[in-house]
């Protein structure tokens, strides 16, 4: 059974920067052709942030192109989520995926004075 567990978030002033990972057991990252970050709010949809293919093509959301940056680290069996230059509109749940049929549990990330 594939699980996902998201760690890393945490309160961080405008202008600063995290780094969530996404650690996956019963599986890995390799077998999966799409690792994603998403990220909530509430009331809203969850959105997909990131995206990252076969072979390390990725794809981000306009609201954080040369901003955020998703990587896979396989030796660890980890994806990760770099957040530079944060932004109040960044503050979300965040959710690892993988396959878009697995999830985890998220983790909060607040960007606040």
């Amino acid at each position: 059974q594939v699980q996902l567990a998201e760690s890393g978030g945490g309160l961080e002033q405008p202008g600063g920067s995290l780094t969530l990972s996404c650690a996956m057991s019963g599986g890995t990252f390799r077998r999966y052709a799409i690792s994603e970050w998403y990220r909530q709010t509430p009331g809203k949809q969850r959105e997909v942030v990131a995206s990252m293919f076969p072979v390390n093509k990725t794809i981000y959301a306009d609201s954080v192109k040369g901003r955020f940056s998703i990587s896979r680290e396989d030796a660890k069996n980890m994806i990760y989520l770099q957040m530079n230059s944060l932004k109040p509109e960044d503050t979300a749940v965040y959710y690892c995926s993988v396959g878009r049929g697995y999830w985890g549990q998220g983790t909060l990330v607040t960007v606040a004075t």
